[in-house]
């Protein structure tokens, strides 16, 4: 149900490289820096991309607050950031980046540039027209992905969609843009680049919105809607003169029987196809939520954005971190130091995440009335999100060793099948949607429970494959490290406890200066309770967290 709208696209399946026992251990250790440094330099920007799409969400409650307006706006986005996701950062980037690097390397900066002009124009003509066909047929397309909504919030929620279609074309060619950039070794402005667009669309929307409406009423969903497009025009245009420094200039070029251009379709057809189940689960979410009443779209997109921040601290760093170890291992067809790195990063995973997982689910209501309950946005609202976060956060766990398992079916070249277990969590979703919301109407909170499931299902199902797989992923260890994680929660979840009592207990009322520091005291308490007690367990992964601590501060002091 996330609304983020920038991330990293999926990485392409690793190659393996048979000659790679002969690449010099200089030019090796040379290669892994500056691989270390640009995930860095990129993790960074994600996380500052995350932060301001969070103070993006936070500006829009408290403005608009979190009930009809905001639902409107929520689908309205969703619209064409589903296409963006599924084409634009999904299958496209994906597909053009790998091909893009490969003739650079074979034919030479020439041929790469004049490839990306015919793709550039391509994508220019292609999703102009996608434009054009959206802005008509906005008002079926929104009673498509929000049946429930009445005919007013149709009509209100197409007008916003027909403004904001043609961000796909802005963010689609900004996503090309960043591949030219990555390709030619240059990371920084490409990976701050989304966090360009939350900045316009924040300051573009709240200043046309307050210009058309001061009160912020409904028609100042226009100027949000406006702001939209100015961030997704930010996003393409910061990266321009970068795009210059490297020699691009664009020419249209319109012969796309090149073989490149075909190349790049052909590959696009299974990065669709394997990314589509996820957009699947969302259109399904939504379209459960829509009948839901005025609310409970917007409330569900917070949450899962509150759950994505761990993820996206932990999750997506291991996974980043473990890929290239697995490929290498593959390479070097070293079975079981693939097992044991795999069954590593997803220990990791789970020791970084359980502690995220309980907090959310014990102080989900003071967490999100810190963060959102301002202006518009009220005590009801936050229980109602509040709700969606603790199920949601069921899945945490999950979500982050996955981020770890499933490039490890690419690095074996199985790719088809976390595409075909995806699949199956689509079916799962759909049904379980059903028996929690409207079976046992549990409303908004089975959607997330819904989904809170089918992750954890899927990442069971992926295990099992793996570890038949593999013959063994050293699940009695595994099963101790969980152990020892939930003895140390154990404690972490007696200090969230504690605080809710006596600290917490008037979070709807407390001046917010005052929830903060309580909150703030009580998650400090709480992690250090974790992490003391996994320490005095001797729980070993713990071992690599300190060291990159270490390492980070002495870096730090001799500055």
């Amino acid at each position: 149900m996330s609304t983020e709208p920038a991330g990293s696209a999926p990485l392409p399946p690793p190659t393996a490289n048979p000659t790679a026992s002969t690449v010099p251990r200089a030019a090796e250790a040379q290669s892994n820096k500056v691989n270390t440094k640009a995930a860095g330099i990129v993790g960074l920007a994600v996380m500052c991309s995350r932060v301001l799409g969070l103070v993006r969400e936070q500006v829009f409650a408290a403005l608009f607050g979190g009930g009809r307006a905001m639902d409107a706006f929520t689908i309205a986005f969703r619209t064409p950031n589903l296409l963006r996701d599924l084409f634009a950062e999904g299958a496209l980037s994906t597909a053009f980046v790998t091909t893009f690097s490969k003739t650079i390397a074979t034919d030479g900066d020439g041929a790469a540039w004049r490839l990306a002009n015919k793709v550039a124009t391509l994508t220019a003509v292609f999703l102009s027209l996608v434009c054009v066909l959206g802005i008509a047929i906005a008002p079926q397309l929104v009673a498509f992905f929000a049946p429930g909504f009445d005919a007013e919030k149709v009509a209100l929620t197409a007008q916003l969609a027909r403004i904001m279609y043609p961000f796909i074309l802005l963010v689609s060619l900004a996503a090309l843009v960043m591949g030219m950039l990555n390709a030619k070794n240059v990371f920084g402005m490409p990976a701050m680049a989304s966090s360009f667009f939350n900045l316009g669309s924040i300051v573009g929307g709240v200043g046309v919105g307050y210009w058309i409406d001061p009160h912020f009423g409904q028609k100042a969903l226009v100027g949000l809607a406006i702001g939209t497009l100015i961030g997704g025009a930010l996003q393409f245009a910061v990266q321009i003169p970068s795009l210059w420094k490297v020699g691009y200039h664009f020419r249209p070029d319109f012969d796309w029987k090149d073989a490149g251009v075909r190349k790049i379709l052909q590959l696009m057809g299974p990065a669709v196809i394997a990314a589509s189940s996820v957009q699947l689960n969302v259109m399904i979410n939504s379209m459960f939520a829509s009948n839901l009443g005025d609310g409970p779209i917007f409330w569900l997109a917070i949450a899962f954005r509150l759950m994505q921040l761990p993820l996206g601290i932990f999750g997506v760093a291991i996974g980043t971190v473990t890929l290239p170890v697995l490929s290498r291992s593959i390479a070097e067809k070293n079975t079981a130091d693939f097992r044991s790195v795999l069954a590593r990063g997803m220990r990791l995973a789970l020791v970084l995440t359980v502690p995220s997982t309980i907090g959310l689910m014990l102080l989900a209501e003071p967490i999100i009335s810190v963060l959102y309950q301002h202006g518009k946005f009220g005590a009801y609202e936050t229980a109602q999100a509040a709700g969606a976060l603790r199920f949601y956060a069921i899945g945490l766990c999950a979500y982050s060793a996955m981020k770890v398992l499933v490039p490890a079916f690419y690095a074996l070249d199985k790719r088809k099948t976390p595409m075909m277990v995806s699949f199956l969590a689509v079916g799962i979703n759909l049904l379980l949607n059903w028996f929690f919301t409207f079976h046992l109407r549990w409303g908004h909170i089975g959607l997330a429970l819904s989904t809170g499931c089918v992750a954890l299902t899927n990442f069971l199902i992926l295990y099992a494959l793996m570890r038949r797989e593999v013959q063994s992923l050293e699940t009695r260890t595994m099963l101790i490290t969980l152990m020892k994680v939930l003895i140390a929660g154990a404690l972490l979840a007696a200090v969230c406890v504690a605080g809710n009592r006596w600290l917490l207990a008037d979070w709807a009322t407390q001046r917010v200066l005052l929830k903060i520091i309580y909150l703030a005291g009580t998650i400090a308490v709480a992690g250090l309770a974790f992490f003391g007690t996994a320490l005095a367990l001797r729980l070993g992964e713990l071992d690599e967290v300190t060291a990159l601590v270490k390492r980070k501060l002495g870096r730090f002091t001799k500055r």
